[in-house]
């Protein structure tokens, strides 16, 4: 699941990208509202981590944008702030946040309210009650459990992530580049194979084990997770068998 923390304190943001991304999130950070705003609305993110006191538009201001846009008006926002005032609490509550966290905070207090505003959060086209299906394949995003069928998939927090992101996007071909991108926080090197290794690791427990595949290589572009049961194969020249047989 995808994070946007905007906040512009670089201790905090550090803190909280590195412990969002321990626990298998995929975390981006704006250091202003005006940034911030902007990439929430072109982020395709699950949820907002958004501090009160920021550069050039405040909190509020961005919670206000966030709400008057139509794809982002469910968008769930954890407030967090110095402020610990009653007024301050109601003027965010009242502006749209779903919820509100004065620093200091405990990790894991953020961890578990992030977590309950991800449970009772809008539900999207391919989630129930944050649970991502395909075919035989069940993703638990606030359990983080993967399974096909009766049988337990034992994933890395990584795999996790790109599972979910593949899930997610299902039916789309992702790039090696929005792959690195989106899951590793970093830019693509032709030269590195992580993307590769992770795909291959994945495969060999999301699909080789089982009947028929869900997670496919498409020449040239990239991987795409669908059922072909469903969706025949694309037609020749896109076919992903000679390459998924080249791969590492």
């Amino acid at each position: 699941m995808r994070i946007l923390v905007i906040e512009d304190e670089p201790k905090l943001a550090d803190y909280l990208l590195r412990g969002l991304r321990e626990n298998g999130y995929t975390a981006d950070c704006a250091r202003d509202g005006v940034d911030g705003l902007h990439m929430a609305h072109y982020g395709r993110y699950d949820l907002v981590l958004l501090d009160v006191m920021l550069p050039g538009l405040d909190g509020f201001g961005v919670l206000r944008g966030l709400r008057q846009e139509q794809a982002t008006r469910s968008l769930p926002v954890l407030m967090l702030t110095a402020r610990d005032r009653v007024e301050d609490r109601v003027q965010g509550l009242q502006a749209g946040a779903d919820d509100y966290l004065g620093k200091p905070f405990a990790f894991s207090e953020l961890l578990a309210r992030l977590q309950a505003l991800l449970r009772r959060g809008p539900g999207r086209t391919l989630e129930d009650n944050g649970v991502l299906r395909l075919a035989d394949l069940e993703l638990d995003l606030l359990r983080r459990r993967a399974a096909r069928g009766a049988t337990r998939l034992d994933l890395t927090a990584k795999e996790f992530s790109l599972l979910t992101l593949l899930l997610r996007r299902q039916g789309e071909v992702l790039s090696r580049t929005v792959l690195a991108e989106q899951v590793w926080d970093m830019h693509f090197d032709s030269d590195t194979n992580v993307v590769e290794v992770a795909i291959r690791r994945l495969r060999g427990k999301l699909d080789e084990p089982f009947a028929h595949r869900l997670l496919h290589t498409v020449r040239g572009m990239g991987y795409v997770l669908e059922d072909r049961q469903l969706h025949p194969a694309p037609p020749c020249g896109t076919s992903d068998t000679a390459m998924e047989a080249a791969a590492p």
